[in-house]
């Protein structure tokens, strides 16, 4: 990471993702969201771990 790799919050990142903090913080617990880091207490994303959360979801059809 560096500093040209910005850290975004819960929020931000939902925004960015188009959907919402609890569908957020369930991906935590399962696993299924974009990497994200703790800074004490508080949840980060980095905005590269979202762009590659977002390249892993492309598809080319709905099936399998």
């Amino acid at each position: 990471m560096t500093l040209d790799d910005p850290l975004l919050s819960p929020g931000e990142t939902a925004a960015a993702l188009l959907t919402n903090e609890r569908t957020l913080e369930r991906w935590r617990m399962t696993g299924d969201g974009p990497i994200f880091v703790k800074v004490g207490r508080r949840v980060a994303y980095r905005r590269s771990a979202i762009e590659q959360f977002l390249e892993r979801q492309a598809r080319h059809s709905t099936a399998g």
